[in-house]
């Protein structure tokens, strides 16, 4: 291994600053004269600043001309002892990322008739090679690249080397590093190399499907594709793997749907997967028992080896991430994938850290990276050739897999612009698809108004982000157990349930909604994260099953039947458990699989969700697409603690009743009457255990008995 010997460093930090820094051992650290070597001569710097550290002194010194980067250079001080310049902080001005922009679409390998064409943006690198190897070869050949316009390196070779493996080495600051492509479209075994393969030679090809007329339309159930399948009692074969996506018509132990068949069965719009693309916390060796949500992506364009049949195969990754979305687009349900473009698992041994050392990550004010997503670093994509990683790798997915949208993991970490420029990106491709994401506030080192998050939702046109505010409001905060919302028992809520309820707009005089329109807000009480519902009630409810599941039934109700974009954990439906544990990123399989054996259990509550989401589907009063019309046609009312009614008005025009009235009853009192208008004949389609578009039955006078927490929806 090279070790490099400094006496003292330099590094370039802007395009016209050089920093010294001098440890007090060589020469007391101190020295009164520098000058640059280039070209064999000696070019006198201009001292500007002294100022002592800890351990060293530190200079700055100034440049008459800009540096060609690319090149090594020397820097010389009065006691005639040289160091190299070192690239520093100069990646991070906005003058680096002008003068290295590029724009071209042809990164990483690509394929053109009879050659393969590997690129690479290195700016930074004063030599590139490929390394490269034929896949059954012990011996592998390294090639150098030649730089080409703003800072890209390439090579051409002209034979067929689709299936074999490489990587990149990159020569910065004296430094030897070798790295997969980040563009890499399959990854070999383990993820140790990129692999030469063309996708679009790879069948079954994939188009998205239509978008639906506006998100509202959609009803999202998120689901990981380990746990899909991994029951003995699932009754797919292809366990734990992309291909059970498709298998159709299976079935549990009694015989009721699983699998393609239970989701179509039970009407939801849109799946999306957790993170498909390349990542760490499993291998790809089928021994190796250890689990995985995907939040620790390697490898952002290749799909992920250990969903696959044959993890050694790179095109069979392809193929099989690719019959999983064409089979579920055979039963018109959508695809987004859960996207994790805000961090990267280890930033030191990233592809990205060793392209350009600084460049991809974000730093605060002292220099060091910034952590804001929890995991060590945050990807800086108000940089633009971060930014454009993450505009290529969504148009990627979109035109190679054809998914229908995405969900942007901590989008709060990202930049208004970015996302706002993703959403132009996608729309170019396939206008409407879906992009939600989580807008938190995180600590990260960029002005409030850039970040992507719920504060700045109003500067994100056509993002729908999670809305923190239904979830606590309707079952209690996240990170207290033992908070308890609206569904759960707690009064005082009311006023936060209407605002929530009608899409968090504000639809009554005073009120300060947090969106300016519905299709912004996801509802949900569930998701990966987290505790299942069912747990928590568990966890801070002493109470019989059957009331627990009267709870759930009516915060999922209140989920479907809301204004915004619905959103469901797999297994919400029927009361998905993981046995209490809060965070199951890397718990067994056992605790994360969807229990397909109570889904038999469920049946009837099963069908009870089934018949809400027809009932949403039937009328577009549930899922109107401007706030006006919310604002015109919904009156909200809390008659008393722990009772919130929804009654929409002269709503005729979007579907076939003209009025529709909504209750939800938190209490546990059955002795509530709730008035319904006078001389009118009112038809009831859910009442908290049945739901049916068609009708349950007539009702009669001019009042109706509530039971205790509980739902309903009454038309005329």
């Amino acid at each position: 291994m090279l070790v490099i010997s400094r006496q003292y460093e330099a590094f370039l930090d802007t395009f016209h600053m050089i920093t010294l820094i001098l440890p007090y051992s060589y020469h007391g650290g101190q020295s009164s004269r520098f000058t640059l070597v280039k070209d064999g001569n000696e070019i006198p710097l201009e001292l500007k600043e002294r100022i002592p550290l800890d351990d060293a002194m530190k200079y700055t010194v100034s440049l008459a001309d800009e540096l060609e980067l690319g090149k090594t250079y020397t820097i010389k001080d009065e006691h005639n002892t040289e160091t190299d310049l070192q690239i520093g902080a100069v990646i991070r001005t906005d003058e680096f990322d002008r003068q290295f922009y590029y724009d071209g679409d042809d990164l990483g390998l690509t394929f053109e008739e009879d050659r393969a064409v590997f690129k690479v943006w290195s700016p930074t690198a004063t030599e590139v090679k490929v390394k490269l190897k034929a896949p059954q070869e012990e011996d592998a050949v390294q090639l150098a690249m030649e730089r080409s316009i703003n800072g890209v390196w390439e090579l051409t070779i002209r034979e067929n080397i689709e299936g074999w493996h490489y990587t990149f080495l990159t020569c910065i600051n004296l430094i030897w590093s070798e790295l997969v492509d980040p563009y890499a479209k399959s990854v070999s075994f383990n993820s140790e190399w990129g692999c030469a393969v063309d996708p679009e030679k790879i069948t079954p090809r994939c188009s998205s499907l239509q978008p639906l007329p506006s998100p509202v339309d959609s009803v999202i159930y998120e689901l990981n594709v380990r746990d899909f399948s991994s029951a003995k009692e699932s009754g797919m074969k292809f366990k734990g793997k992309y291909l059970a996506f498709t298998e159709k018509e299976t079935g549990t132990p009694s015989g009721l749907s699983s699998g393609i068949s239970y989701l179509k069965e039970l009407g939801v719009t849109h799946v999306e997967l957790l993170p498909v693309n390349d990542f760490d916390g499993v291998s790809d060796d089928p021994a190796d028992n250890r689990y995985n949500w995907g939040y620790n992506p390697l490898y952002f364009n290749a799909p992920e080896g250990s969903y696959s049949m044959n993890p050694a195969d790179p095109a069979g990754r392809i193929r099989e991430l690719k019959s999983a979305i064409h089979s579920l687009h055979q039963e018109n349900i959508r695809v987004i994938l859960d996207v994790v473009y805000n961090h990267v698992f280890v930033k030191e041994t990233s592809s990205f850290e060793k392209l350009v050392p600084g460049y991809f990550f974000r730093h605060d004010e002292n220099g060091l990276p910034s952590n804001g997503t929890g995991v060590g670093n945050d990807f800086a994509s108000e940089r633009l050739m971060a930014r454009k990683f993450i505009k290529d790798s969504i148009r990627y997915w979109l035109k190679t897999y054809g998914v229908d949208g995405f969900r942007f993991d901590l989008m709060g970490i990202l930049d208004v612009t970015t996302m706002n420029e993703i959403r132009d990106e996608v729309d170019e491709i396939l206008p409407g698809a879906i992009l939600i994401g989580e807008g938190w506030d995180l600590n990260t080192p960029i002005a409030p108004d850039r970040k992507a998050n719920l504060r700045n939702a109003n500067s994100l046109k056509g993002i729908g982000q999670f809305n923190d505010c239904f979830r606590d409001t309707i079952k209690g905060s996240t990170f207290n157990l033992h908070d308890k919302g609206f569904a759960l028992g707690h009064g005082n809520l009311e006023a936060k349930v209407e605002l929530v309820l009608t899409g968090s707009i504000g639809v009554t005089e005073g009120d300060k909604g947090i969106f300016n329109e519905p299709a912004q807000s996801v509802n949900y009480v569930e998701s990966h994260d987290n505790h299942t519902l069912w747990d928590k009630m568990k966890a801070c409810l002493e109470e019989e099953d059957e009331l627990l599941m009267k709870r759930q039934k009516l915060a999922t109700s209140m989920v479907l039947l809301s204004q915004g974009i619905p959103f469901l954990h797999a297994g919400q439906e029927f009361f998905r458990t993981k046995q209490g544990v809060e965070n199951s990123y890397n718990s067994p399989v056992e605790i994360n699989r969807i229990d397909w054996l109570r889904r038999e259990r469920h049946e009837e509550d099963i069908e009870y969700i089934r018949g809400l989401i027809a009932i949403r589907k039937s009328h577009g009063a549930f899922r109107f697409r401007q706030s006006d019309l919310i604002r015109k046609h919904a009156f909200v009312h809390h008659p008393e603690e722990k009772l919130v009614s929804v009654h929409y008005r002269d709503v005729h025009p979007y579907g076939p009743w003209n009025e529709l009235l909504l209750i939800f009853h938190s209490g546990e009192s059955s002795n509530v009457r709730f008035p319904l208008p006078k001389g009118k004949s009112w038809t009831m389609l859910s009442d908290g255990k049945k739901a049916n578009v068609n009708g349950l039955r007539e009702l009669d006078g001019d009042s109706i008995g509530l039971e205790g927490i509980c739902s309903y929806v009454i038309v005329r």
